[in-house]
């Protein structure tokens, strides 16, 4: 089961997926708020692991794997503590357990500032967007939540006023609940989410963890180094 990250989908999990799938059933799974999932005015860990819980007995699936990115592995964190019997394993890419600043300013600047009742294009979208945001990646992945409601009108995917609304949430630490499911956490070599100093309050939490680095890539190592990534997961999956 694996979960994005924030302003996500499960979109962006397609071509690791399906390796994945080769091997295992796999569920992509969209957080609410995101991707085709409900809008909710709630937003919050414990909201998004009881949306997993509810999918894993509506779909009747025995000891899972749980693999989140970011905000994915902070729900995926606070499912395997809320409901601790469950996971045969638990992968969490790139986020510790600690509180973040808010560094997500100007891409919530830039989102606002598209107003989708005159913007009539993605080429448009992009011109606005690419103001505050510079990273021709981080634009792409912030529009592919974009899509034709009708003929001539774009919507957005993602609820942002409520993401923005709970994004102190979103970057809030992890309760000090013991965890003793067996635990990866991946960090970027580029990214500095996980520090090494971040190990030990990991460690003291999430009793059965064990750290790797993926090399030539930041927070996005999934996709800026899949073939490693693909490689670390599927051995601490098999082991």
């Amino acid at each position: 089961m694996i979960i994005h990250g924030l302003f996500g989908s499960s979109d962006n999990w397609g071509t690791l997926g399906k390796k994945f799938a080769e091997n295992h059933t796999v569920y992509l799974i969209d957080q609410r708020n995101h991707g085709h999932s409900d809008h909710d005015k709630i937003m919050n860990y414990e909201a998004m692991a009881n949306d997993l819980m509810e999918l894993i007995d509506s779909e009747k699936i025995k000891n899972p794997i749980l693999l989140g990115h970011s905000m994915g592995g902070k729900t995926a964190m606070r499912f395997t503590q809320k409901f601790p019997d469950i996971l045969s394993k638990l992968i969490v890419a790139d986020i510790g357990v600690k509180e973040y600043p808010m560094h997500h300013n100007h891409i919530i600047e830039g989102l606002n500032n598209i107003d989708l009742s005159v913007v009539k294009s993605r080429g448009e979208a992009t011109k606005i967007l690419a103001q505050y945001v510079k990273e021709f990646g981080i634009q792409q992945f912030l529009l592919k939540n974009l899509y034709w409601i009708e003929k001539g009108k774009l919507a957005w995917r993602m609820n942002i006023p409520v993401i923005v609304e709970n994004m102190k949430t979103i970057l809030g630490e992890i309760p000090n609940e013991i965890s003793q499911t067996p635990s990866l956490f991946l960090r970027g070599e580029k990214s500095s989410y996980i520090l090494e100093d971040d190990f030990d309050e990991i460690n003291e939490i999430f009793l059965n963890s064990t750290f790797e680095t993926i090399y030539n890539a930041g927070h996005w190592l999934h996709a800026e180094n899949p073939i490693d990534f693909f490689s670390i997961v599927s051995e601490f999956i098999e082991n």
